[in-house]
């Protein structure tokens, strides 16, 4: 008796993933595809109510659009790693900048699945 190799996606690791993003289709949209990969997600809308919903241990990886109201992705993303060991993707339509932070990666919209699936594997890598 064979038994078939799981696909990429079944081998991935299933991921906690705190999804920041100000547009609401979207951020709906992203939670459930996060959700039909597997991954346990949960989605606010700013900057500021990810810092209150953000503990230690309590997320695997951090999503995160650039162009958020009032406290912007990056700025939320250095306050983030200054106290917090944990990996934040960068979501968004802008091109990736020269110099990135450190413990970042950057995921430019439109994505495909299997992009998506790509860089949550390579930022969660240990």
């Amino acid at each position: 008796m064979t038994t078939e190799p799981a696909s990429s996606a079944e081998q991935q690791r299933k991921l906690r993933v705190l999804l920041v993003e100000d547009d609401a289709d979207t951020l709906a949209a992203t939670l459930r595809l996060l959700e039909a990969m597997g991954h346990w997600a949960t989605g606010v809308r700013s900057a500021e109510a990810a810092i209150a919903r953000f503990f230690e241990g309590a997320f695997d990886v951090v999503m995160v659009d650039i162009g958020l109201p009032a406290l912007s992705g990056r700025d939320f993303a250095e306050r983030l790693l200054r106290d917090h060991r944990v990996p934040v993707v960068f979501v968004t339509g802008q091109a990736e900048p020269a110099q990135t932070l450190p413990g970042t990666a950057w995921l430019r919209k439109p994505y495909t699945l299997e992009q998506l699936a790509a860089v949550l594997e390579s930022s969660t890598a240990p």
